[in-house]
């Protein structure tokens, strides 16, 4: 027994298609916002100085981690595998 797929449903499929799409194309964009807002966010707190946060960070001097410069540039270091994959995505295309 088959069953025929009425002209709305197809349409609702196309829809739900290019929202599927959209979204991918968005969370693609975020990953690629990640690391250069974190480096810009470390930047910031070294020129500007760091404030009541970093000193909750850094109250204990326990580690060369500690403090908010550090964690941005750690945080910028784990979300630029969006960035890396990008870049080896063109380099390939661009050699075949």
């Amino acid at each position: 027994m088959t069953e025929a797929c009425p002209l709305s449903s197809a349409t609702g499929a196309n829809r739900d298609g290019r929202a599927v799409t959209a979204a991918r194309d968005l969370a693609r964009w975020l990953a690629l916002a990640a690391t250069p807002t974190f480096a810009i966010m470390a930047l910031l707190t070294a020129v500007l100085g760091g404030g009541p946060a970093d000193m909750l960070c850094a109250a204990g001097h326990a580690s060369l981690l500690s403090g908010m410069i550090p964690m941005y540039l750690l945080m910028s270091a784990f979300h630029s595998s969006a960035w890396l994959k990008l870049i080896s995505d063109r380099r390939r295309a661009a050699r075949g």
